[in-house]
C-alpha cells in the first residue's frame, strides 16, 4: 500500500519480491496463482456489484409501479364517492333523477377502468419485485464466489509464507469453490 511518499510491504510482498529474484519454482506457481485468483475475483465482484445494481433498479420500479397503482386505487376511491353521491342525489324529492342516473352509470364505467388500470400496474409492481428477488439471489451468489477466491488468496499468501504445499491445494480447493458459486451465479441458480 503507498501514498504520499510512504509504503507499507505486506507479509507476502517480501517473498514475492524475493521470488522473482530467485529460481523458486513453488513461489512462482504460487505468485502466478494468486493473480489469477485476483484477476478472477476482480470479475466476480463486478459481476457481483452489477446484480445488485440491478436488484436496487428493479426495486424501484416496483415502487414507482406501486405508487401509481396506489393513484388508480385513489382515483377509483373518488369516482365511488362520486358515484355515492350521485346516487343519493337520485332519491332527493324534486330533483333531476334522471340527470343522477345517467352520471351513476358513467361512474360505474369509468371505475371499472380504473379499476383495470389499477390491478395491471399492481401485477407489474409485482413482476419487478419478483426480478429484484432473482437479482439479489442472484448477487448473494456473486459476493459468495468472490468470498471464497478471497481466502483462497489468503491461503495462498500463507502457503507462500509456509512452503506448505497442503495449502497450496487448500488455496486451490477453495479457488475451485469460487469458481462452482460463481457458475451457479451465472446460470441463476
Amino acid at each position: 500500500m503507498s501514498g504520499h511518499g510512504f509504503h507499507v510491504h505486506g507479509p507476502h510482498d517480501h517473498e514475492l519480491e524475493h521470488a522473482a529474484h530467485g529460481n523458486d519454482d513453488f513461489a512462482s506457481k504460487i505468485a502466478v496463482m494468486t493473480a489469477i485468483m485476483a484477476t478472477v475475483g476482480a470479475l466476480f465482484g463486478y459481476e457481483g456489484g452489477a446484480t445488485q445494481n440491478d436488484a436496487a433498479m428493479y426495486k424501484n420500479d416496483s415502487a414507482i409501479k406501486k405508487t401509481e397503482a396506489s393513484n388508480q386505487w385513489n382515483y377509483y376511491q373518488s369516482k365511488s364517492s362520486k358515484q355515492n353521491l350521485a346516487e343519493l342525489a337520485m332519491v332527493i324529492p324534486g330533483s333531476d333523477a334522471t340527470k343522477y342516473k345517467a352520471e351513476v352509470e358513467r361512474y360505474k364505467l369509468e371505475k371499472e377502468d380504473i379499476k383495470k388500470k389499477a390491478e395491471a400496474l399492481e401485477k407489474a409492481s409485482l413482476a419487478f419485485e419478483e426480478k429484484s428477488e432473482q437479482a439479489l439471489h442472484q448477487h448473494h451468489r456473486w459476493a459468495q464466489a468472490m468470498t471464497a477466491v478471497q481466502i483462497a488468496i489468503s491461503l495462498a499468501a500463507i502457503t507462500l509464507l509456509t512452503k506448505k504445499k497442503w495449502l497450496q491445494y487448500g488455496s486451490y480447493g477453495v479457488a475451485g469453490v469460487g469458481v462452482v458459486l460463481a457458475g451457479l451465479a451465472s446460470l441463476h441458480i
